[in-house]
């Protein structure tokens, strides 16, 4: 019985406070979602890391005639200096597979890569020929570049980890500034609940002036200014973590993994992932912000 009243009287004051509900389901959808966001932006990164590290290549390019490069002297690597080279490049213990590419396949690739631009246009005499090198730990380029530095015939040793690593940088920093925003969208949040429960408590103040007289513990008379905040706030939680799933299903999963491919991305299964602890953030959120609110203004 005691638990159909206090659901009643749940519905009744979100009924008669619907306005100000309705602010804080909107707010806390906002801030979960950004946070969201952020959270899958940082899975995300971790997901690419994990993939693209793993086929990181180092890039070993040959002297041609005329090359700009110091250790080059304006001379093209000979037959004997790349037969060298090789063999140097297979030696070193990080190397897993050595590939060479000619200027010809190189300008060949290059072509097809960006047949629809203006780049494509680029005459052949601009490659070089390379080795292509794909080391079994990526994090070990310096071994590979202090063996190929300065070694006759070879003008530049190329890792594509550092360009990576740019790009990684700049997502990690988007990733956060979308966490410092939904921090800000939190912060918004509690103070709209605790605008909201201090205008709810005032307008029910004879009503919680009967319930003291009538022998009303503390936790009777303020358990349902918190149920009102704690369901509020989860329901904007759900709608938000909905959002987020939306945009995961349709936006990543049915758009961008077929639109880029060869790459990988985070799936629903990394919102199932973060959404609990989510959920759990908001209760507690909504559950200290009402109880605090409560002790400092609701006067029993």
């Amino acid at each position: 019985m005691r638990v159909r009243f206090v659901l009643s009287e749940l519905f009744n004051s979100l009924r008669r406070n619907a306005s100000m509900a309705v602010s804080v389901v909107l707010v806390t959808m906002i801030s979960v979602f950004l946070l969201g966001l952020g959270l899958l932006a940082q899975r995300q990164v971790d997901t690419m890391k994990d993939y693209w590290y793993d086929r990181v290549n180092v890039t070993v390019f040959l002297c041609v005639d005329g090359s700009s490069y110091a250790n080059c002297g304006k001379t093209a690597t000979t037959e004997a200096q790349r037969t060298v080279i090789d063999k140097q490049l297979r030696s070193l213990s990080y190397v897993s597979s050595v590939e060479y590419e000619s200027s010809e396949q190189a300008y060949a690739r290059f072509k097809e890569q960006f047949k629809n631009s203006p780049l494509g246009r680029a005459g052949g005499e601009k490659f070089a020929d390379s080795f292509r090198v794909k080391l079994s730990d990526p994090t070990k380029f310096d071994v590979v570049s202090s063996s190929m530095v300065g070694m006759p015939g070879v003008g530049l040793v190329q890792d594509q980890k550092r360009t990576f690593d740019n790009f990684f940088r700049f997502m990690n920093v988007a990733s956060w500034a979308t966490i410092a925003l939904a921090g800000l969208m939190s912060l918004c949040a509690v103070l709209l609940m605790a605008t909201t429960i201090r205008q709810t408590a005032f307008s029910r103040r004879r009503e919680t002036g009967i319930m003291r007289l009538v022998g009303a513990t503390n936790f009777t008379i303020r358990m349902p200014f918190v149920l009102e905040t704690v369901v509020a706030s989860l329901v904007g939680a759900a709608l938000g973590l909905g959002l987020l799933w939306a945009a995961v299903r349709y936006g990543v999963s049915d758009y961008l993994s077929n639109a880029v491919i060869g790459t990988a991305f985070i799936g629903v299964a990394d919102v199932y992932a973060v959404a609990p602890w989510v959920a759990l953030g908001v209760f507690l959120l909504a559950v200290v912000t009402s109880w605090v609110t409560l002790r400092r203004y609701l006067r029993v």
